[in-house]
């Protein structure tokens, strides 16, 4: 991915150009028809993923009731990071709401660049972090408002 649209993308602001040249060559993109699974609840994950073109719907499964869109998500947008910081089952499915291409970044590729360019690491792990606090909120809010629905 070219450095100069990282740049756009919220995950990778605070970086410097040299830092962005060094992500930049560690992605590789995919494309995806509308409606595959980029992954699934539950599985393995290694990769985080940024979109570049079309939108994903990040859902759960909710048992008696179906599919519960949790986001959809558009270019520019970052999703899956839970899986380059723990070790943990996927925590919804990814799915291409419309066609898309994403860019995939492999934790283990990740890791040897944060290992070794510690500014860089600061600037992405507080970026997790903020991302990760923040959709928690969101999450909980749609837990609210289910429960206030369903009693009546």
């Amino acid at each position: 991915m070219d450095a100069e649209l990282l740049k756009k993308v919220a995950l990778f602001e605070g970086l410097t150009q040299g830092q962005l040249a060094k992500v930049a060559q560690l992605g590789q993109t995919r494309d995806y028809p509308a409606g595959a699974f980029l992954f699934r609840e539950g599985e393995s994950g290694q990769e985080m993923f940024v979109i570049s073109r079309g939108k994903v719907r990040i859902s759960k499964s909710v048992p008696g009731i179906g599919e519960e869109a949790l986001a959809i998500l558009e270019a520019g947008q970052y999703f899956g990071e839970m899986a380059v910081i723990e070790d943990s089952p996927r925590s919804a499915d990814a799915i291409a709401h419309i066609s898309c291409a994403v860019w995939v970044i492999e934790r283990s590729k990740l890791d040897q660049l944060m290992f070794t360019d510690k500014d860089l690491a600061y600037v992405l792990l507080w970026t997790f972090v903020r991302t990760l606090s923040e959709r928690l909120r969101e999450t909980n809010d749609k837990i609210k408002s289910f429960f206030a629905i369903s009693r009546f």
